[in-house]
């Protein structure tokens, strides 16, 4: 059924006036007259009761002209909300970060495309590193976030920011700036790191570091969650070495000494998706004006 003529005869309906009604939908009073004639000969029903002088609507006309307000308010928000979908202000995104970034690059990322797309429905998810590709490829994540670039065919993965890494220590400990740190006293921590991923190039800028000091770090203990080895180390259990991005997490009782060594962030993603929503988000955190240093 014509759509258009339903959204004449609901017209007609309100005004019990062709001329005027004609007006208002910019047609001819006698194109008018020949859609909802045409209409009614479809149904096989007469859907106005018209004289020289007066308009007025048949109960089966009431009848439909109640339910097919509804149904076509239905179908019109459908029909937008589709098109929303289309043009990828619409949907669902899933983004998976590091949890350093989770206090400084996430919140600024996210709200950039908030405001640019209130409608996207945005799901954050954090990925063991041996991982991401995996989720990347099968589809379970669309944009990763991470300290590796990755070189993997169909992947494409492009420098977003930059950040130094940091040593971090508990408020009453001795070092207080980069001028205390030295072999024979690094010698002397404990140090709590994150996991070491084979091929991670994170992981080699953090043993960079220990070389740099020719220091064989004595490392008792590993976590994949920055946010436990900073609890770790404001208990008095050791030190560690993360990026500095984690002064945005609010760590009272800790100092967080920065060192000369920079780690990347990369932003990755299917090389062949053209998803109009990722399309949307990558332009956003690819702009020029974004965050690429």
């Amino acid at each position: 059924m014509d759509l258009q003529r339903i959204r004449y005869f609901l017209a007609l309906a309100q005004e019990l006036h062709y001329w005027n009604t004609a007006g208002k939908m910019n047609i001819t009073q006698s194109a008018l007259s020949r859609q909802i004639q045409a209409l009614e000969s479809e149904l096989g029903i007469r859907l106005f009761e018209r004289n020289k002088r007066n308009v007025k609507l048949t109960p089966a006309g009431k009848f439909l002209k109640d339910k097919w307000a509804v149904e076509l308010n239905e179908l019109e928000f459908i029909h937008q909300f589709a098109k929303q979908i289309h043009l990828g202000e619409s949907g669902t995104i899933t983004i998976a970060h590091p949890d350093s970034v989770s206090a400084s690059l996430i919140p600024d990322i996210l709200s950039r495309i908030s405001v640019a797309f209130p409608k996207l429905q945005i799901e954050l998810v954090q990925v063991f590193y041996e991982n991401q590709l995996e989720f990347l490829k099968n589809y379970k994540i669309d944009l990763a976030i991470t300290r590796d670039i990755n070189s993997a065919i169909g992947i494409k993965s492009v420098k977003i920011y930059s950040d130094y890494l940091a040593l971090v220590v508990p408020e009453d400990h001795p070092y207080s700036k980069i001028e205390d740190l030295s072999k024979a006293s690094l010698e002397q921590q404990k140090f709590i790191l994150p996991t070491r991923d084979e091929g991670s190039s994170y992981s080699e800028i953090i043993q960079k570091m220990f070389r740099s000091y020719d220091v064989v770090p004595d490392v008792y203990l590993h976590s994949e969650f920055g946010s436990t080895i900073i609890a770790l180390v404001r208990k008095g259990l050791g030190v560690a070495i993360l990026p500095d991005s984690y002064l945005h997490h609010q760590s009272p009782g800790l100092k967080f000494i920065r060192l000369p060594f920079k780690t990347d962030l990369f932003i990755n993603w299917r090389a062949d998706d053209h998803h109009p929503v990722l399309s949307n988000v990558l332009q956003l955190i690819l702009d020029e004006k974004g965050f690429i240093l």
